[in-house]
């Protein structure tokens, strides 16, 4: 991208194009409320994504400098920027919240990236705005870092999340239990709009706004819903479709949100709001880390009839738009929201048969599945190495993967079956194990490298333990024998794994 030549003031850097196209600012009066970032005292920007940067049209060299710095602290806002938080509502842990907002974040604007789709460019963590309800807007390092690390990891893994451009020491302290560096990230989603946004809409009872909102995120994100014969109930079900896949990877790499509010699930079908997410070790259904998730109603195996809960929420919002006659829109959402689960099924087990290496579909591959994540669980086997250690079964080398369980005999007997099962795709054992490699990680963000990484941030000012690990997730399918300590579930330990929201 070029330069602009204007300057804003004698000390203010020449800023470059970013080429804003605001359309939710424009479009979408009621949902949005123009407002600044705070300036930030002594900024430092700790890490840029360059490869990001060229993916979004924009000029790297130009941002990684200090005109990058000023914006993504906040302190300048770019040219044709204009800056605004966003109104939604939400249910959390099943109550409902008729306005909560961005309370944090700062939406820059929408640019149209390389390959031609738009993107929002956000500031997380830069102030107070008119829905902060009393907190102070700021972000502190640890939970910066925490998003930025976790969701290029996510990228990098293939799940559909909210990407990082850059995160920014503020050189102001925030105050929580304690006082902690304040920072800045700066966030590239397709768009925020959430379920919660709708409910923020339909709380109010504007009919209208709703469904200006509704036709809105169907021009963006579902377009082929325009020309359907009922477009509202279409727009319905490719939300469905788009997170029940998104659910469905999550639960294939072992991944758990911890906060799946209806606010945290946007409509595009991305990851957002990495707060208090965790990987699995050792395999386990009930795993919650959560702190604040004393019920385990976001425990790793709640997490697919949440989906349906979360989307049943978006269909009452859309009510009035699917048919003329409330009982019959019931109807018809009903039939979709009672696919909705059979729908993620099919999603989790055509990932599944690829994680053990099947091309083909038999219709015991669900009980072969199930039996093995029923011997992982009986067996405190850890759900990452097991997946990537069944290639070197093919190879050959059993004992790697079988030595990961308790009773390695019981793993005996699922890996005969298996075999027979492998036996119908008729595909070499070395294509297979490549094919597997391809799909299955060595590398995941382990929660104890996670917090050693965050903590020499922290507490040490050294950024070198994060960027070597973000390097290392970047290519989470290509083993290196040097980076093994990555690959390794933490030591054994009486007292459990905890995260926290990062407000």
């Amino acid at each position: 991208m070029a330069k602009s030549t204007e300057i804003m003031g004698q000390n203010t850097p020449i800023r470059p194009h970013f080429n804003f196209d605001n359309t939710f600012a424009r479009k979408l009066e009621g949902f949005v409320v123009s407002c600044q970032a705070e300036p930030a005292s002594a900024p430092k920007l700790l890490q840029f994504n360059h490869v990001l940067a060229e993916e979004l049209g924009l000029d790297p060299a130009v941002l990684d400098s200090k005109v990058g710095l000023e914006i993504f602290s906040g302190n300048v806002a770019p040219e044709g920027s204009e800056p605004l938080s966003q109104g939604y509502a939400g249910h959390q842990f099943g109550g409902f919240a008729p306005q909560l907002g961005d309370g944090r974040a700062l939406l820059l604007g929408e640019i149209i990236d390389t390959q031609h789709k738009r993107r929002d460019i956000q500031l997380k963590g830069s102030g107070r705005t008119p829905f902060s309800r009393g907190g102070d807007g700021k972000a502190s390092l640890g939970p910066v870092l925490r998003e930025y690390l976790i969701g290029e990891g996510m990228h990098a893994l293939g799940v559909p999340t909210t990407r990082a451009l850059a995160a920014v020491k503020t050189g102001d302290n925030v105050y929580r239990e304690s006082p902690l560096p304040g920072a800045v990230l700066t966030r590239v989603a397709a768009s925020h709009i959430r379920i919660g946004t709708f409910e923020f809409g339909a709380a109010r009872g504007d009919v209208d706004k709703v469904r200006q909102l509704a036709d809105y995120t169907i021009a963006r994100h579902y377009p082929e819903a325009t020309d359907a014969k009922n477009p509202y109930l279409a727009f319905f079900a490719a939300v469905t479709d788009a997170q029940a896949a998104l659910v469905a990877s999550w639960m294939n790499i072992g991944f758990i949100h911890g906060v799946m509010n209806t606010d945290n699930m946007t409509i595009s079908g991305e990851t957002i709001d990495y707060g208090p997410c965790a990987f699995m070790d050792r395999y386990a259904t009930g795993t919650v880390f959560s702190s604040i998730d004393t019920h385990g109603r976001y425990a790793y195996g709640n997490q697919p009839a949440i989906l349906s809960w979360n989307l049943t929420r978006l269909a009452e919002t859309l009510v009035r738009f699917v048919d003329p006659n409330k009982d019959r829109a019931i109807e018809l959402l009903t039939d979709t929201i009672q696919g909705i689960q059979t729908l993620y099924e099919a999603h989790w087990l055509s990932g599944m048969r690829s994680k053990i290496g099947l091309s083909t579909e038999d219709s015991l591959d669900l009980k072969l599945i199930n039996d093995l994540l029923l011997l992982m669980e009986e067996g405190n086997a850890d759900f990452t190495l097991v997946f990537r250690r069944l290639a070197q079964a093919l190879r050959g080398d059993i004992d790697t993967v079988r030595n990961l369980f308790e009773e390695p005999d019981a793993f005996d007997i699922w890996a005969q079956r298996w075999r027979q099962r492998l036996k119908q795709d008729g595909i070499a054992a070395e294509a297979r194990a490549q094919a597997m490699n391809r799909i299955n990680p060595i590398y995941i963000p382990r929660n104890h490298k996670v917090e050693e990484a965050l903590t020499a941030a922290v507490e040490q000012d050294d950024m070198m333990p994060f960027s070597q690990m973000l390097g290392i997730l970047s290519h989470p399918f290509e083993e290196v024998p040097e980076n093994q300590a990555y690959a390794l579930p933490a030591p054994i330990s009486d007292l459990p794994y905890r995260t926290f929201c990062g407000t």
